[in-house]
């Protein structure tokens, strides 16, 4: 279980957290939806130790990760995809996913190469083009890639930020259905960032909404999905 208590993340005299609680249960997909500005994407960076909190708690199981190094906090099994299809243009495909496993290495040599071919087998496009340099790739298939590189450290949480960002709608689904079915078959939980509310509350089982660093809906996703006042309201439609 993720809890998040009370959590503000400040910049200078700006709170880009207010004040901020919830929970995220185990082995399924959590959503944060809001607008741009609304405080999610340093959420993920929060919880992933890339910024510091002014106040407030972020707990996985009996973990307070709030005073844990960003490397204990993935040694820990917590992986964080960034926005923007972030992968190492100048790396093959391959050299990009087996950076993801580097900490592993010298502990779970076999799992890690076992790792490696499932997520080939999820994504096959990127095995077929494993040697060719990772900046040929299309949006999509970056996307693919960065998300193949967090898989193959065996994360248990995985923090997903605006996956659908710059894609085609057909590759969306493609890719939040693969990731459906890892929260279903592997027990995986995921904390997923969107701004395309409906892509997002479609596939989740609970959504919160943010508004200013603040939360403002905390709800099973099914109720804010058909919830029309705060859709006008927060995400403008």
């Amino acid at each position: 279980m993720l809890t998040i208590k009370n959590l503000v993340t400040q910049y200078d005299s700006i709170k880009a957290l207010d004040d901020i609680s919830f929970q995220a249960k185990p082995g399924v997909i959590t959503t944060v939806i809001g607008a741009n500005g609304a405080g999610k994407s340093t959420l993920l960076r929060t919880i992933s130790g890339l910024e510091r909190p002014t106040s407030g708690t972020i707990q996985w199981f009996d973990k307070e990760l709030t005073r844990m190094s960003v490397e204990a906090i993935v040694r820990g099994g917590i992986t964080q995809v960034p926005e923007g299809h972030a992968v190492i243009s100048q790396l093959s495909v391959a050299e990009n996913i087996e950076l993801g496993g580097l900490f592993r290495k010298r502990i779970a040599r076999g799992d890690l190469a076992k790792a490696t071919t499932e997520v080939y087998e999820l994504f096959p496009l990127l095995y077929d083009r494993r040697n060719e340099p990772a900046g040929s790739l299309s949006g999509g298939e970056r996307q693919m890639l960065a998300i193949s590189r967090a898989l193959v450290s065996r994360p248990k949480l995985l923090l997903l930020d605006e996956p659908s960002l710059g894609l085609a709608p057909l590759i969306t689904a493609q890719i939040i259905e693969i990731i459906n079915n890892l929260c279903r078959n592997t027990g995986l939980t995921v904390l997923l960032v969107e701004q395309n509310a409906n892509t997002a509350l479609k596939v989740a089982e609970h959504g919160i909404l943010l508004a200013l660093g603040k939360v403002v809906a905390d709800a099973p996703a099914r109720e804010l999905i058909n919830d029309s006042a705060l859709r006008t309201a927060y995400l403008g439609y």
